[in-house]
């Protein structure tokens, strides 16, 4: 049977992130017996990382890695995805705003795909943030060719043989990580499963992917990535 690692990036989700690792643990246990979980704490001011190890102490398959600083979404993405043992890499936010039984949809299907990738049907969010998906996910598909209907969405399954070749060489830590790993993904001819997915609204925490400087930053890695792929 295949083994799990499942993955959350944290930025000042100590609301939240209890009940992640309780789904998390319900879930992952019905599908293998052999996984962990992983969260990254990324810089958080709050409580976070004391409630990850109130629950690693509970169970030994949930460990903790901690930023020093907030190092941005795609760092904490990054980091959790390449800190996992197991055969399959998979991972979602903290929010709570996605329903981790769906998880099982995805799992269900692996051995079809080397990336099972969800999509939001619908997506729960303010229009600004579906508004500034849209735009993001058709300029990724224009640039590199259509690598997904969802490219941000925080709900992939990916085989590990593909983290180990692809991670190494994705440069992005900010919001463009998913946009380049898909796109090296698919330049190297792995094969893509898109899975709907259920979305829920936010209910605690705040969201950081609107600011401006999150969005700056994700333009300036796009454009370098993109020059750099015309190089390669």
């Amino acid at each position: 049977m295949s083994s799990l690692s499942i993955s959350f990036p944290a930025y000042n989700e100590a609301a939240n992130i209890g009940a992640a690792i309780e789904d998390a643990v319900r879930v992952a246990s019905g599908l293998t017996d052999d996984w962990e979980v992983i969260v990254v704490d990324d810089g958080s001011a709050d409580q976070t990382a004391d409630v990850v190890h109130e629950y690693a102490a509970r169970y030994p398959q949930v460990r903790l890695i901690e930023h020093a600083v907030n190092q941005g979404y795609g760092a904490a993405v990054y980091d959790g995805l390449v800190a996992g043992s197991k055969d399959w890499a998979f991972f979602t936010d903290s929010d709570l705003q996605f329903v981790l039984d769906d998880l099982a949809q995805l799992w269900a299907v692996r051995e079809q795909g080397d990336l099972i990738i969800g999509y939001r049907a619908p997506r729960r969010d303010p229009f600004i943030r579906k508004l500034n998906g849209f735009g993001w996910t058709w300029l990724t598909n224009v640039l590199f060719g259509y690598v997904s209907r969802d490219v941000d969405c925080a709900f992939k399954l990916i085989r590990r043989e593909v983290v180990n070749t692809i991670a190494p060489r994705v440069g992005s830590r900010g919001a463009t990580l998913s946009a380049e790993f898909l796109a090296r993904a698919k330049r190297q001819g792995y094969r893509f499963i898109e899975v709907p997915v259920t979305h829920r609204p936010r209910v605690a925490g705040s969201q950081t992917g609107a600011k401006l400087h999150v969005i700056l930053r994700a333009f300036r890695e796009m454009l370098l990535f993109r020059l750099q792929m015309w190089r390669e």
